[in-house]
Parts: C-alpha cells; structure tokens; sequence
C-alpha cells in the first residue's frame, strides 16, 4: 500500500505544475502562477504526507490527504471567486459573470485530486490490514 500511497504523493506534486487554469490571450496557469503562498502550502502539505509514509503512520497520511483535498477544494472557490473580483469594473453583474466565464479549469486539477485520493483510500486499506 506504500507504493499506492507514493503514487498519489507524486500525482499531487507533479499536478501542481500542470495546467490548472487556462485564462484566454494568458495562457495557461499552474499551482505556483495562481498563488505562491497556496503552491507552498500544498508542497509542505506534501511532505508531511512524505514522512507519514515513510514512518508507516496511517493516520497522517490520511490526514495530509484529507487537508490536500481541502486546499484543493478552497483553491477552487477562491479562483472562482478572484475571477469575479477581477471583473467588478464592469457595470452590469451579467457582464462580470460571462466574463469570469472565460476563466477555465485545466486538467491538472484531476491528476491533484486523484492524487490525494489515491493517499487517502491507500492508508483506508492498510490501516485494514494491521
């Protein structure tokens, strides 16, 4: 199950630097151009999860996977949310909306939660086995 667990560490790291947000004329935006603080967060998230596998704790790992998947998720609603603020310049809310409409969601973002699932149900079925 380590192997499992190291697989979705990997997935998370690497799907940082993927494509997370294609913004048009832009370009395409990873976990590092969206926020440095956020891409640090999840990195150091990473490495706890590290020391979790390699000490055999299941309990932290599946607790580094639960807290990635939170900050994925929050990274969701604040690119959403940012998207909407980025556009409050203009007069009418059905403008901004259509705008931040153009602010798409790559998929980078399935490689991160996959990633962090697969560390989650990995330390489910080892913690089973013990």
């Amino acid at each position: 199950m380590k192997n499992i667990q190291l697989l979705g560490l990997i997935l998370v790291v690497a799907g940082s630097f993927l494509p997370l947000v294609h913004i048009p004329v832009i370009g395409n935006w990873n976990y590092w151009k969206l926020d440095h603080y956020l891409a640090i967060t999840c990195w150091i998230l990473a490495a706890c999860a590290v020391f979790g596998i390699v000490n055999g704790n299941v309990r932290m790992v599946r607790l580094f996977g639960f807290l990635l998947v939170f900050l994925f998720g929050f990274t969701l609603v604040a690119v959403k949310v940012q998207s909407l603020d980025y556009f409050s310049f203009l007069p009418f809310k059905s403008w901004r909306e259509s705008m931040a409409g153009i602010v798409k969601l790559k998929w980078g973002w399935g490689v991160e939660f996959l990633g962090a699932f697969l560390m989650i149900v990995a330390a489910k079925g080892n913690d089973k086995n013990k």
